[in-house]
């Protein structure tokens, strides 16, 4: 027979089985942050041996790889996320980066646009769909995204970048130049070297 006694002693090593994963991922998040992304990620496996659909950790998991440039790892982590969770737009903004860092423009551009397709997605996804017209050189389209990623957050500096890139390629010099004295003004540092470059 089942005693309070022993239910409560049920409970407590439940309790303290959830604060152990409650913890490393916690340890991994503190890794992470100090930069130390091994550790991290050893921190992040402990904690998905017993929960492996863990969408947060599978994440952060897959952010310490990239973090150290190690593509597929990042990529298979990423991947089992979304599996996870199909719709969560920061693994699907996080795999379009990092297939655009990869020069892989198309899967860059298919993750990116089922972000964009997610009610609320933010301007870095229309960013990442530009960018992946933008390379893949469909021009119309890349710049009707970025002028989406500017009015959605305009003090963003690297989306004016781009769009200036876009008007160097379609010899539009003044629209060109304009944009980069915009991304100059909104922080974006390679503007200065593209002002010099492209502007009179």
């Amino acid at each position: 027979m089942i005693t309070i006694k022993n239910l409560l002693s049920i409970f407590f090593i439940a309790f303290l089985l959830a604060s152990c994963g409650d913890s490393s991922s916690s340890k991994g998040d503190v890794y992470y942050n100090e930069g130390q992304y091994e550790e991290a990620i050893m921190a992040y496996t402990s904690y998905l041996e017993n929960r492996p659909n863990n969408v947060k950790a599978l994440y952060n998991k897959g952010r310490a790889h990239e973090e150290l440039n190690d593509f597929k790892e990042a990529e298979e982590s990423f991947k089992l996320a979304l599996k996870q969770d199909p719709k969560n737009i920061q693994v699907l903004l996080s795999l379009s980066n990092l297939y655009h860092k990869n020069d892989q423009p198309e899967l860059a551009l298919m993750y990116a646009d089922n972000a964009v397709e997610i009610s609320g997605a933010p301007s870095m996804a229309y960013f990442l769909k530009a960018r992946s017209m933008h390379r893949i050189g469909n021009v119309k389209e890349a710049l009707r995204e970025y002028n989406t990623a500017i009015k959605m957050s305009p003090k963003n500096g690297q989306s004016y970048y781009y769009r200036g890139m876009l008007y160097v390629a379609t010899e539009e010099a003044t629209k060109a130049c304009q944009d980069f004295r915009a991304a100059k003004e909104n922080g974006y540092e390679p503007a200065d070297e593209a002002i010099s470059n492209y502007c009179p």
